[in-house]
Formats: structure tokens, C-alpha cells, sequence
């Protein structure tokens, strides 16, 4: 199949939705489908989001999006965001009359209420209104489509993330306070959080926790400054990548989660991968994940996650590690590819020549 991605965060940002992204395109591309990955970096005009320079958003985006559809011809396009981009490629593929999918990777409403005075019940009307002509709404977790479907959400099917279990390996663990030890000279035990410095990540609630040892902040962001500031004892090492990410995540002792607005947390899969077990509130993606697994503790929002963290202390690591062995890229990236939605190959033939002759169509695909 020839796949148009079309997504408001790529490269060079380091998310989850980037990495999961990246890494079902690599799977699908192996077994010989192609993919037209459209972003802002892609020759649009950009602005930076406020409050969130890192993040661009590319803006009169519909002509270019339009003139690249028509050169590659896509089976299926899926579109990951509710940014602008996403913005530009839904109303395109509503004009033609191409079927679409589309994914909800983030909580978009929390995440733009805890950075402007906006209610969350307007962003999920913004969201419900964009999912709406979906053929399918791709999201992390089962109990996700719970929430979004008692929000009005249709069309909704979970599917799940998975983990490179090559790249994240407990052989990456040292001797403690060895050369190759990336927390040399910090006191044991360690507690480490992984991913975006940002306010709605509730990093915080990690850095206010009483607990031995050191707490490492592995990553960056807007809010990093601000913290380092106020945590002056917490070691900020600013992001990681490749091995070295996965010499903090082995060298880990817990992995501490304390989100409570994200949809799956592919970090977590990432430091049970590694022997690191997970301490995490109960909150959609770790209430997924963690139950049952012996891998981690669950921490009720209003609990303490201090006494979850110590706890994770005594977790086997060895298990960690089997079970995150249950997460395949490539299950993942098959699932992705049954939830495309292409038009049937009749349809399809057609659609391209009326296309070739009319050079737009006004329709909406039902």
C-alpha cells in the first residue's frame, strides 16, 4: 500500500508519538509498503507554539498538502494530530472524498487546559468534531475508548503500543558507581522519570516525593528551567538517545511515572524492557499496562506514590523484563496497517481518474 502520514510532531521532537510513529513505518516498510510522512518540516511555513516553542506549526498548509497528495497518489491516509497539519489534511480528504484514519495519541484537551484558560469540555467538543468523519479513531488503550466513547467519541479501537526489546536490554545495567555507570556518584537507590519536561507531564508530583536516594529527570522541555530552579537536589540530564537512553533506563532502580494525562506511556514499556520496574499513578495507560504484571505498583491518584516507588524496590527485575517481551513492534505495525482505510480498489481506480480529469472533487465520503 502507498501510505500518506500526515502529522503535526516529527522529528526533530522526541515524543511518543514520534518514536511509535517512526517505528511502525520502519516495520511496514520492511514488508514493502511506502510511506509519504508529511510534517512541518516538510518545506511549510512554521510558527512556534506558544508556551511550547520546540513544537511547530505549519500554517497555510492546504495547497502544498494537496500537491504532494496528488503526486503520490496514497491508498490510505492516516492523519496523527489535531494540529494544523492534521487540520489541513482532514479538510482535504473531506473535499475529495478519500477516506481517512486518524489517532488520538494525547489528551488534547487536558494537555490545552493546563496551558491556557481554556475548559476541557471545549477542547473535547474541538476533538469529537475532528475525529468525527474518521473511519477510525486509533487510541492506546481499552479503557481510553471507555472514556472517549461516554464523550461521544464512534468509531474508536484500541490499539496498543509496543517497545524495542533489542535497544532496551537489563545487560545495559553496570556495576553501580563504575566508569560506565550513568549515575556514578549519585546516591542508590535510583528513581528515574524519562520524557518531556512539560507541565502537563505532572513531573512535579516526582519531585516532590520523599524518597531515598537520587531522583533523575532524563529529558527536556519548557518547564525544565523553572524546575531545576525549585528541585536544585533532583539531576536534570537534559534528553538522551539511543544507548545512552538505555544505560539510564537499565541503571535505573525505579522508573517513576506520575502523568495522569497520558494515553498509553510508551516510557513505561521502555524501563520494564530494561529490568527497571515502574512506579505509576492509576491512570489511563498504567492502569493498561501495570495490573498483574508483577513489573510495577499502582498508586490511586489521590495515594501516595512515595510508598509505590519504595515498594517497586522489591519487584524482580527478571520479570520486568518477560513481560515487556509481550509487546512486538511488529503486531503493532500489523494492527496499525487493519485499521488503514482505504477506499476498495474499484473505487479507488476511479477515484484517481476522476481526479486526473477534474483535479478536485467536492464530496464527502460516507
Amino acid at each position: 500500500m502507498r501510505i500518506m502520514i500526515v502529522t503535526d510532531a516529527w522529528e526533530p521532537q522526541v515524543n511518543g508519538v514520534v518514536r511509535t510513529m517512526q517505528r511502525v513505518i520502519e516495520e511496514l516498510e520492511g514488508e514493502g509498503h511506502v510511506f509519504d510522512v508529511v510534517h512541518p518540516g516538510a518545506g511549510f511555513v512554521t510558527v512556534p507554539l506558544p508556551t511550547y516553542p520546540e513544537i511547530k506549526l505549519a500554517l497555510l498548509a492546504g495547497r502544498a498538502l494537496k500537491r504532494r497528495f496528488h503526486a503520490f497518489e496514497p491508498d490510505a491516509v492516516h492523519i496523527v494530530t489535531e494540529g494544523t497539519l492534521g487540520m489541513a489534511g482532514r479538510t482535504m480528504c473531506l473535499r475529495m472524498g478519500h477516506p481517512f484514519s486518524t489517532a488520538y495519541h494525547t489528551r488534547f484537551p487536558e494537555y490545552v487546559a493546563a496551558r491556557f484558560p481554556i475548559p476541557t469540555r471545549w477542547g473535547y467538543s474541538f476533538v469529537r468534531w475532528f475525529h468525527k468523519y474518521s473511519g477510525r479513531v486509533m487510541v492506546p488503550t481499552q479503557s481510553m475508548v471507555e472514556e472517549l466513547e461516554a464523550e461521544g467519541f464512534i468509531n474508536t479501537i484500541a490499539w496498543t503500543r509496543g517497545v524495542n526489546i533489542q535497544q532496551f536490554h537489563p545487560e545495559k545495567r553496570v556495576t553501580p558507581g563504575s566508569q560506565a555507570d550513568p549515575f556514578a556518584g549519585l546516591a542508590r537507590p535510583i528513581f528515574l522519570n524519562v520524557g518531556r519536561v512539560a507541565v502537563e507531564k505532572n513531573i512535579e508530583a516526582f519531585l516532590k516525593l520523599d524518597l531515598p536516594g537520587s531522583k533523575v529527570v532524563v529529558g527536556d522541555g519548557p518547564a525544565r528551567r523553572e524546575l531545576e530552579k525549585r528541585y536544585p537536589e533532583v539531576v536534570f540530564t537534559g534528553a538522551r538517545f539511543g544507548d545512552a537512553l538505555a544505560a539510564c533506563y537499565a541503571n535505573a532502580d525505579v522508573f517513576v511515572f506520575p502523568s495522569l494525562t497520558d494515553t498509553f506511556g510508551l516510557v513505561v514499556l521502555e524501563a520494564m524492557a530494561s529490568g527497571t520496574p515502574v512506579a505509576a499513578y492509576e491512570a489511563t495507560g498504567p492502569k493498561d499496562v501495570i495490573p498483574g504484571s508483577q513489573a510495577g505498583t499502582i498508586t490511586p491518584v489521590s495515594g501516595d506514590l512515595a510508598a509505590g516507588a519504595r515498594a517497586a524496590l522489591d519487584l524482580d527485575r527478571d520479570t520486568c523484563r518477560a513481560y515487556a517481551e509481550k509487546y512486538s513492534w511488529h503486531a503493532v505495525a500489523l494492527a496499525f496497517l487493519a485499521n488503514l482505510q482505504p477506499m476498495p480498489t474499484p473505487a479507488r481506480r476511479r477515484f484517481w481518474q476522476r481526479l486526473r480529469r477534474k483535479k478536485k472533487i467536492w464530496v464527502v465520503w460516507d
